[in-house]
């Protein structure tokens, strides 16, 4: 019998995520496909808070501001094209209003600070080693926000400096509770704009990094791998050629599950998947006494499942 895919078994390991979790993501896009299935499945997770951040070092950066609960000021900001941007987070935080900007970004260090001590598990994905460093303040910034290459160098994080991030990231995680569960993955996305060379190298660092620093507490899950030897097909990808499409994402849940899941916590998965089947169900006639007695039901299925599990995400 012929055997065309060198599919990756995974095995359990030595902890479980359960629904009374409180999770935290962070990273590139991959944090926020994870989320997206942990959020759908009612689990308590802050999904990538402070928008896509792709290189260890803005990873950092980003969460010691909330970890300080920094107050954000004028001065931290950027203004280009009549927008007021932050180096450290997305553009999904900027505007034409400095003070929305400001707002945005201090009330969230001050929600994630008071986040911290209370998380059991934080998933961090890292997509590149290669930044960008502001050239008037030689700081790594998270997004360049379209302002000119020419106001920033890019170069690639030695194998030294990525681990001195990654060290640096985990000591600051624990130094709020030191009980904290880590999971590390790289981004099955490609960076091909680097090209393949570079893209492969800037990969290859990641793993090395995370691989020196794995220990108590401190997991890797193979999502990269899982891409690149599992599903070493371009159909699931998407029409660019460099992003995993849904039903490759769908594949690498499935894989996160058998590693991380509990018989019980599989089981409420499916308890929630029904009730969420039943209310994507379009009714032919909404105002029927049959589907308001169905949705009736659907209520009291919920209320059942808030009663035994209070700390679901509904």
């Amino acid at each position: 019998m012929f055997n065309f895919r060198t599919e990756i078994d995974l095995q359990k390991y030595d902890f479980s995520i359960t629904h009374n979790h409180i999770i935290f993501t962070i990273g590139s896009c991959f944090s926020d496909n994870i989320g997206d299935y942990l959020e759908k499945y009612k689990f308590n997770v802050c999904k990538n808070p402070f928008g896509v951040l792709y290189n260890p070092a803005s990873i950092l950066n980003t969460l010691k501001l909330a970890a300080e609960n920094r107050k954000i000021t004028k001065e931290d900001l950027i203004s280009n094209q009549d927008e007021y941007h932050s180096f450290y987070h997305h553009s999904d935080f900027s505007s034409h209003n400095l003070e929305t900007v400001l707002l945005n970004i201090n009330n969230l260090n001050r929600e994630i600070f008071k986040l911290l001590p209370k998380l059991d598990v934080v998933i961090i994905t890292y997509g590149t080693s290669i930044v960008y460093e502001y050239k008037e303040n030689l700081k790594v910034v998270s997004n360049c926000h379209k302002i000119p290459a020419s106001k920033f160098n890019k170069f690639m994080l030695s194998l030294k400096d990525i681990d001195g991030y990654i060290k640096e990231t985990i000591e600051l995680l624990r130094s709020f509770n030191k009980n904290i569960k880590i999971v590390f993955t790289i981004s099955p996305v490609r960076h091909w704009k680097d090209g393949a060379i570079d893209n492969n190298v800037s990969k290859s660092k990641l793993i090395v990094g995370i691989n020196d620093n794995l220990g108590e507490n401190i997991y890797y899950f193979p999502a990269y791998e899982i891409v690149m030897d599992d599903l070493r097909d371009y159909r699931f990808y998407k029409k660019d050629l460099y992003h995993p499409n849904e039903l490759a994402v769908e594949y690498i849940w499935e894989k996160f599950k058998v590693a991380f899941f509990n018989e019980e916590t599989l089981a409420l998965n499916n308890q929630i998947e029904y009730i969420l089947n039943a209310l994507n169900h379009k009714p032919r006639n909404p105002n029927s006494p049959k589907h308001l007695q169905f949705i009736e039901s659907i209520n009291y299925k919920i209320n059942e499942l808030l009663l035994k599990h209070p700390y679901l995400n509904f």
